[in-house]
């Protein structure tokens, strides 16, 4: 049975509006960095938040305020990356939370972005994305 979601976006400006000031701030940077990293990645709305794609899918941001289930589960914004098992992660900067595939972080505030280390993961996540359209084709 689909969880259901507190809310239903027609178009990432409409969910950007929703947002609370604090959760916005991180994600605008977010989208930012991202757009900066991927020039050509395409963004869209799935499960009400955006995915960035180019081949597949290769992160997402998603904020606490936009709730899977019931209840907000944790605090800020979530960035995830689709394909974290395969990215090259020797501190475990991304939690896995035993999940198979998707990495993220969490952060409260732009403070906590650790840029670099962040650009160098998405730099990454596109050559995995190059890699895996490569074996499809």
């Amino acid at each position: 049975k689909m969880k259901m979601q507190n809310v239903k976006f027609q178009s990432v400006a409409e969910f950007l509006a929703f947002l609370p000031h604090d959760e916005l701030e991180v994600v605008e940077f977010l989208r930012q960095l991202i757009y900066d990293c991927i020039p050509d990645v395409s963004e869209k709305l799935a499960y009400n938040v955006p995915y960035f794609k180019r081949h597949k899918n290769i992160c997402f941001i998603w904020p606490a305020s936009v709730l899977w289930g019931k209840q907000k589960t944790y605090e800020g914004v979530r960035m995830g990356f689709t394909s974290g098992h395969l990215l090259t992660d020797e501190t475990g900067y991304l939690n896995m939370d035993g999940r198979k595939f998707v990495g993220w972080r969490d952060f409260k505030s732009i403070e906590e972005i650790e840029v670099e280390l962040l650009q160098a993961f998405i730099y990454e996540a596109v050559v995995v994305d190059e890699e895996l359209a490569r074996k499809r084709n």
